[in-house]
């Protein structure tokens, strides 16, 4: 640990506080969270929270999901303009036209949206629980929002529903094509295909597992295989190499990097600690909405 490392696990106990961690953050600052997840494990954490204050170390809809599920709290993000461009591709009226176009259908929203669009929702989802909550969901038709490459990947293995997708998408994830996995097998022909359903879906089509970060990490780290192929970001082979030492792990384009998730830096969240400023809130006119369509997700 150094010097800003030790002054925040200071200031984190004195001041009862608890430090969520995205695992896109980079490991400086994994190293002093109390949390180290993905969106379903940090808003998990978040609703159960006994701390007076939550440090969310991601970007704004995971800070606003925290706040959601735990609203009495004070939820602090320590850089204000972290955001996610998947989230911003769609607003709330684009949720209204498409229940307009769908009378009936349920809406389902991938968590990596605004409290906004999750206020307009049924019921919100992770990567890790959309093929499960789809599936359980009555009716066929599920409007499913904003990313529609893990709509794709949803309808692939549910079949029995109508999925009907949003054009959004992650930009970082979706950058990766099909040539790009074929040259890596090339130079890396002993190795095996992970990816994050966020992928396009002919990228998820030659891969040899997919699922949410958590679930790569999992698959990768109890695997007697010994090289993979990653295709998430970055920080997940970060992370590697720290709990799986002995494995090799390529990353399936060399710039796999989420600007906005590398944004906190060890002086940013001591600040936030220090002064208690940059605390999240949301519009009370769209909170309870939100919120249900969150423990919906979570409760599932």
């Amino acid at each position: 640990m150094n010097t800003l490392q030790n002054q925040i696990l200071t200031l984190k106990q004195k001041k009862n506080a608890l430090i969520l961690a995205h695992y896109y953050q980079t490991m400086d600052i994994q190293a002093v969270a109390d949390v180290v997840g993905d969106s379903f494990e940090l808003a998990r954490r978040a609703q159960s929270a006994s701390q007076a204050l939550l440090v969310l170390c991601g970007v704004r809809f995971m800070a606003e999901s925290a706040k959601l599920l735990n609203p009495l709290k004070t939820v602090l993000l320590p850089v204000p303009d972290a955001g996610c461009p998947m989230a911003g591709m769609i607003a709330p009226e684009d949720v209204d036209a498409l229940r307009a176009q769908h009378p009936g259908a349920a809406v389902m929203c991938y968590v990596n949206s605004s409290a906004a669009v999750k206020a307009r929702s049924d019921i919100c989802c992770t990567s890790s629980s959309a093929v499960r909550l789809a599936r359980a969901l009555p009716g066929r038709d599920i409007l499913f929002l904003p990313d529609r490459n893990l709509a794709a990947y949803v309808a692939a293995q549910v079949p029995e529903k109508n999925i009907i997708p949003f054009s959004g998408c992650c930009p970082i994830h979706h950058a990766v094509t099909a040539g790009d996995v074929r040259a890596a097998r090339r130079a890396h022909p002993d190795a095996l295909a992970v990816v994050h359903p966020e992928c396009r879906p002919e990228v998820v089509a030659l891969a040899d597992f997919v699922g949410s970060t958590s679930e790569l990490l999992a698959y990768i780290e109890k695997n007697e295989h010994n090289s993979f192929l990653l295709g998430t970001e970055a920080g997940v082979q970060e992370r590697l190499r720290v709990t799986a030492p002995g494995k090799a792990v390529y990353l399936l384009k060399s710039d796999f990097i989420c600007p906005d998730m590398k944004k906190t830096t060890l002086s940013g969240l001591l600040h936030t600690l220090e002064t208690e400023t940059e605390a999240v809130e949301v519009d009370p006119a769209i909170a309870e909405g939100a919120r249900a369509a969150l423990e919906r997700m979570v409760k599932g």
